[in-house]
């Protein structure tokens, strides 16, 4: 795949030849297909991306089945040949075929004659990894404390009442040293700020009321029910493993496989935020650069936006405006461009179009609303939106000098690496033969606060319990006579502690024996 300088575009005249020009960048680009302009492909007229722009970000949008995952994977390859690490959620496991060479065949070869390539079949360094170890892949886990209150609210769908309680409860975990590293310490905490011990801790930064508790306590058991528990808790995933190359220089496509969490949208896609957000909190500034240091394809974007709150929408538009000067670029993929806010729709200077059905008047009117938020160009938009082949998009990127590039239709280059899943058994090989696997694929439970919390009351407990027998020993009588022997013996702390064992010992075995849970000690 070429990033060489473009030649001029020696078959296209007219429009077509003014468009081609506009991307006929002196560096290094990505190579995206040819040139489409009045029912003809132009070989010659390529349509290109500039590497060192990618990190300006990007839109890839388009209805089901018309080839988004196709142009994520062409993409993903040149950036990895380039040295730019790539990451990539595998929303539909699909995507897992990046990593072994593609099959050639008719249609392949038909594809790269009409768009001047020079296909050959190659597979790309990959790491594959799985949100908690659920299903393939190395774990990929957060502490509830890195994950903030601002995501696990939008998680747990709470109001903004019930996530500003939930910022208190963080803020007070905090400031005791309450390690937050799985959902049990989170439950801890708020149970111990609404008991008669702690309901006073927040009382002079707004208190926690019993039935914000309440909710927020039963949507973490829900959550917890949904298998959600095991995505939080240590060893912790460090986002730099995203940011690295493989021995020969090509960057790593990191492949997170979602596959077997579909019925959890909200879940994947605010944890794909956190790693951005953790990423954006790690990394310097560094401005402009050759090219980026990480490209981050956001699959179906629109469930993140879903019912966000504002404060969760200012974090996401404040982390794609001021990771751009960090060197990495976030491309979001959804359906259309409607299903992102404007503000961040603003900050996406790179844009892949797919096809756009209009059947219902709802879906018109989108494509309405897609058209408009394109440049001015010679294409009648709504005829050509609605009239795209798979693997064919309407494309303009940012130039080397930062303007729009001309609106470009355009047939899209075949994939080179497989396109579909590879086989399972080759895919858990290759996770078990990762460098990462050892750091990552066993959990570690280390005392947090659900720990010290429950070590406190069972101290607070033994004390209160030591009270009141001191209390019960200073009002009991006194007797003028000398105790007998036997009453001694009866009486000595050594008797009682014995009988009391004893009886309890005889209770507890009585009790398990009635319901049949009973073990016996050898």
């Amino acid at each position: 795949m070429s990033v060489s300088e473009q030649p001029p575009a020696a078959g296209a005249t007219g429009p077509a030849a003014e468009i081609a020009a506009g991307y006929a960048f002196d560096g290094p680009a990505l190579e995206l297909g040819a040139l489409l302009w009045d029912g003809v492909c132009h070989p010659d007229a390529r349509i290109r991306v500039p590497l060192p722009v990618l990190n300006r970000h990007g839109l890839v949008a388009g209805a089901t089945g018309t080839g988004k995952t196709k142009t994520l994977q062409l993409i993903a390859e040149q950036l990895s040949s380039n040295g730019v690490p790539v990451f990539l959620a595998d929303i539909k496991g699909d995507v897992s075929g990046v990593s072994a060479p593609g099959q050639d065949g008719e249609k392949v070869r038909q594809r790269a004659a009409e768009v001047g390539q020079e296909w050959r079949a190659r597979g790309f360094p990959c790491e594959f990894y799985g949100l908690g170890g659920t299903g393939p892949g190395i774990p990929v886990r957060a502490t509830v404390t890195s994950f903030g209150p601002v995501l696990l609210s939008k998680v747990l769908q709470l109001n903004q009442t019930q996530e500003q309680s939930l910022g208190l409860i963080f803020h007070y975990a905090d400031s005791k040293g309450l390690e937050l590293i799985d959902l049990k310490d989170l439950r801890a905490v708020v149970a111990f700020l609404v008991s008669d011990t702690g309901k006073g801790e927040l009382k002079g930064i707004g208190g926690l009321s019993t039935a914000t508790a309440g909710v927020i306590l039963r949507s973490l058991t829900a959550f917890e029910q949904q298998g959600a528990g095991d995505f939080f808790g240590e060893p912790e995933f460090d986002t730099a493993e995203l940011l690295r190359t493989a021995p020969d220089g090509r960057g790593i496509v990191s492949v997170l496989e979602l596959p077997t969490v579909q019925d959890k949208p909200q879940l994947f896609s605010t944890f794909l935020m956190w790693m951005l957000a953790d990423l954006f909190g790690d990394l310097p500034e560094v401005g402009d650069l050759d090219k980026p240091k990480l490209v981050f394809f956001f699959d179906e974007a629109h469930l993140l936006f879903s019912g966000a709150s504002k404060a969760f929408l200012e974090s996401i538009t404040q982390t794609v405006r001021l990771i751009r000067s960090k060197g990495v670029g976030v491309f979001f993929v959804t359906q259309t461009p409607k299903d992102v806010p404007s503000d961040v729709l603003g900050q996406l200077g790179n844009r892949v179009q797919h096809a756009l059905r209009a059947f219902t008047p709802d879906d018109a009117k989108a494509l309405k609303a897609t058209v408009r938020t394109f440049p001015n160009s010679p294409y009648d938009l709504e005829e050509v939106l609605t009239g795209l082949g798979t693997g064919e998009a309407v494309v303009t990127v940012l130039s080397e000098k930062g303007a729009p590039t001309p609106v470009a239709a355009t047939r899209l280059r075949a994939p080179e690496s497989l396109m579909g899943p590879v086989d399972a058994a080759a895919l858990d090989a290759a996770v078990k033969a990762s460098p990462l696997y050892g750091r990552y694929a066993e959990a570690v439970d280390r005392e947090s606060a659900y720990e010290k919390l429950t070590a406190e009351q069972r101290a607070a407990e033994a004390a209160a319990l030591e009270a009141a027998r001191d209390e019960e020993a200073a009002r009991a009588p006194r007797g003028k006579e000398e105790p007998s022997l036997a009453e001694q013996v009866v009486g000595s702390g050594i008797f009682t502690s014995l009988a009391r064992s004893i009886g309890t010992q005889l209770g507890r075995e009585i009790s398990r024996s009635l319901f049949g849970t009973a073990r016996r000690r050898r």
